[in-house]
């Protein structure tokens, strides 16, 4: 752990603190950074998210040195993990309050939780379900979620976990060293640090 650089991104997001006093828990080498110097130097990145897609992406793109984190991510390998709309910007694009464009990182779109007769926003503690073997999450565990839209993955294979939400729902994506998911770690106690420490083995 003393080799760990873990950079969280600050766009904004109303959950930075949060994120930050729980990867606190783990490494103490993490530090709420868009700086360049700190970004060329991160063995990884955490990006959270509160908020609409459309308001982060324009955000990021304001605040972040965008083209030398996607390089250093995209080229070099860098592990990064997208939480809650911080995973949905990892997407081609979504609908909500308008076609707005991702990084794209993962091939996707963005939609809108189908109307199920259930409350949206989608709000609680749910269980997870494995689509593939992985060793961050354990089929079963609750996480926590806060959202009233999906990423629609193109790949299946980019899929690792779900939840039931009156349809499936992506809970947890990846893909090579880019993970995303839609539930707060930072929120869901002892399955959310495991996640976590788990990501910061990678």
């Amino acid at each position: 752990m003393n080799e760990l650089n873990v950079v969280i991104l600050d766009y904004g997001s109303g959950n930075v603190a949060s994120v930050y006093s729980m990867v606190k828990r783990i490494t103490q080498n993490v530090k709420v950074s868009n700086e360049q110097a700190d970004i060329e130097q991160a063995t990884h990145f955490i990006l959270p998210g509160v908020g609409s897609f459309s308001e982060a992406a324009r955000k990021v793109n304001e605040v972040l040195p965008f083209s030398v984190l996607e390089d250093r991510v995209l080229n070099q390998g860098v592990p990064f993990l997208g939480i809650c709309v911080g995973m949905q910007l990892l997407f081609t694009s979504s609908e909500e309050f308008g076609l707005s464009k991702g990084f794209n990182w993962i091939e996707g779109e963005v939609v809108k939780i189908s109307q199920t007769g259930l409350p949206i926003p989608h709000i609680g503690w749910n269980n997870i379900i494995n689509k593939q073997e992985n060793s961050f999450i354990e089929d079963d565990m609750d996480m926590y979620f806060v959202h009233s839209y999906r990423a629609q993955p193109k790949d299946e294979s980019n899929v690792f976990s779900i939840v039931e939400y009156g349809e499936e729902i992506c809970a947890f994506v990846g893909k090579g060293n880019i993970f995303g998911t839609q539930f707060h770690p930072e929120k869901s106690q002892m399955g959310g640090k495991k996640l976590i420490s788990k990501f910061l083995e990678y």
